[in-house]
C-alpha cells in the first residue's frame, strides 16, 4: 500500500435515508399526506417502526396496523408517486458527503450502497445528485429476497460485489438494527445522528464503533 492509497483493500458501505441523504423531511411529508387522506393521525412511533423494513413489508405492516382495505402494491405506488419529485429534485447530501466519497475513492477504498429505498427512488436520486458513478456496488433489499437489515444478507451482498472482506468494511448507518447487524458479521459500524434517529440515539451510539453528525468529521482512513 502506498502513502497515496491508505484505504486500499477497504470498503465503505452507506445507508441512504438519514445517513448519506438528508431526506427525513420527505417521509414526514409523505406520511402526513398519506395518512391525512385516510383520516388518520401519524403515530409518533411509526417512522421508527418502519425504518429498517423493505417497502413491501412497510406496506403490509401499515395495512395490518391501520386495518386498511388496500393492496400493498397500491400503497407502494402512492408512496412512490408522492416521494419521487422530492427525491429527484430537492433531496440533498449530508454535509461533507460528496467530498468524503471522493476522498475515499481517491485513497483506494471501494464504495457501496446498502439501502431499503426502492430502486425507482434510489437510482434516479443518486443520478440527480451526481454520485451514482462513485459506487462500486449499489444494492437494495429487493436483491436479497426482501430481507430487512436485521439480517446480514444485504451487507454481505454489497461486500461481495465490492470484492472486500466483511472484516475490512465500515458501515455507515442511522438505525440501531443496521449497526448491530453489521457488527455481528465483523464489520465496523459508524452511527449517523439524524432527526429520525434521535429517539434511539443512546442505543445507537452504544452499539456503534463511533458516531457522526455529518461527514465533515468522518475518518479519513477506514
Amino acid at each position: 500500500m502506498s502513502s497515496n492509497t491508505p484505504n486500499a483493500g477497504k470498503g465503505a458501505i452507506f445507508d441512504l435515508d438519514g445517513t448519506l441523504l438528508d431526506s427525513l423531511g420527505v417521509w414526514d411529508d409523505v406520511d402526513e399526506i398519506f395518512f391525512s387522506r385516510r383520516g388518520i393521525d401519524v403515530p409518533d412511533d411509526y417512522q421508527q417502526a418502519v425504518s429498517p423494513m423493505a417497502f413491501p413489508d412497510i406496506a403490509d405492516y401499515t395495512i395490518r396496523r391501520f386495518n386498511l382495505h388496500e393492496t400493498p402494491q397500491a400503497i407502494m405506488q402512492e408512496w412512490n408517486d408522492l416521494a419521487f419529485e422530492e427525491y429527484t429534485t430537492k433531496v440533498r447530501l449530508k454535509p461533507g458527503a460528496r467530498d468524503y466519497l471522493e476522498h475515499l475513492r481517491s485513497t483506494g477504498a471501494k464504495l457501496g450502497v446498502a439501502s431499503t429505498l426502492m430502486p425507482s427512488l434510489r437510482d434516479p436520486t443518486l443520478a440527480h445528485l451526481g454520485i451514482d458513478g462513485l459506487f462500486d456496488a449499489v444494492c437494495g433489499i429487493e436483491e436479497v429476497g426482501g430481507l430487512n437489515k436485521d439480517h446480514p444478507d444485504l451487507y454481505m451482498l454489497v461486500a461481495n460485489r465490492m470484492g472486500v472482506a466483511p472484516g475490512e468494511c465500515t458501515v455507515f448507518e442511522d438505525i440501531v438494527i443496521g449497526v448491530r447487524t453489521a457488527k455481528r458479521i465483523g464489520m465496523k459500524a459508524l452511527a449517523m445522528l439524524d432527526d429520525s434517529s434521535r429517539s434511539q440515539w443512546e442505543g445507537l451510539a452504544a452499539a456503534a464503533d463511533g458516531t457522526l453528525r455529518d461527514f465533515t468529521t468522518a475518518p479519513q482512513i477506514l
